[in-house]
């Protein structure tokens, strides 16, 4: 069944899914690049050294906080509060300007959105990004316009891997969990999504070391552009459990 006929109109009844959230970094944007930059500058004149971009990598996924804490622990240094809270901002400050000078969408992003919103698929993002860096990401790139709701965090539930974002995106879109699906790249969305309730995919090559095994999202993603056919596959799945 091709994706242009398996979903009609605006959400149909008993169509799933309903709506598709993305996360963003590493899903729907590779941002490293500019965070990259961003942390070694924010923390230039206290770190002594610069991050590499495998190790910034590594330090994505639960917000600025754990950015900032998650490289001062491979200094082997500590923060207090304050101290922290400082770095944030000043990341924060370095970052924001310049959030789209190196990032790039990656493959197959647009036209995937463009699909899902023609063929009747509310669509959101829920990501740990502070929503105006996020917002202003998606409109650099023309995609803002496809998206129903910006769930940021900074938006007042906890991050994931908590499921509050996605649950906040959903009562936005007024969906239940179950008729959304996630998208992501790591095991913060996976454990997001599993706790919500909601099937979820992940895109291969995003920030994570896991692989996609261990991932043990419901399918993987090689491109964005193969998520068509994935959701096709796995409603039909859902229909053939619930015979």
């Amino acid at each position: 069944m091709e994706f242009s006929t398996a979903i009609q109109g605006r959400t149909p009844a008993g169509q799933w899914p309903k709506a598709v959230l993305f996360d963003l970094d590493g899903t729907l944007v590779d941002s490293i690049p500019d965070i990259h930059e961003s942390l070694n500058e924010a923390i230039a004149g206290d770190a002594g050294r610069e991050f590499s971009v495998a190790e910034v990598t590594g330090f994505v996924g639960q917000g600025v906080q754990r950015l900032v804490e998650r490289a001062y622990a491979a200094l082997g240094r500590s923060l207090d509060v304050a101290t922290r809270d400082a770095m944030v901002s000043r990341f924060l400050e370095v970052y924001g300007p310049r959030a789209t000078r190196l990032t790039r969408l990656n493959a197959g992003a647009q036209a995937t959105v463009e699909r899902l919103a023609a063929n009747g698929c509310l669509l959101a993002v829920v990501t740990n990004k502070p929503g105006s860096e996020t917002r202003e990401i998606l409109a650099h790139f023309g995609i803002a316009d496809g998206m129903n709701v910006v769930v940021g965090g900074d938006a007042g539930p906890p991050k994931k891997p908590e499921p509050d974002l996605l649950l906040l995106a959903c009562a936005e879109l007024n969906v239940q969990p179950q008729d959304a699906l996630f998208v992501g790249d790591s095991e913060n969305d996976v454990a997001a999504a599993r706790a919500a309730g909601m099937a979820v995919v992940v895109l291969a090559g995003g920030y994570t070391s896991l692989s996609l095994e261990e991932l043990a999202a419901d399918a993987a993603l090689q491109s964005l552009g193969d998520l068509p056919q994935v959701i096709v596959m796995l409603a039909a799945a859902r229909r053939e459990a619930a015979l």
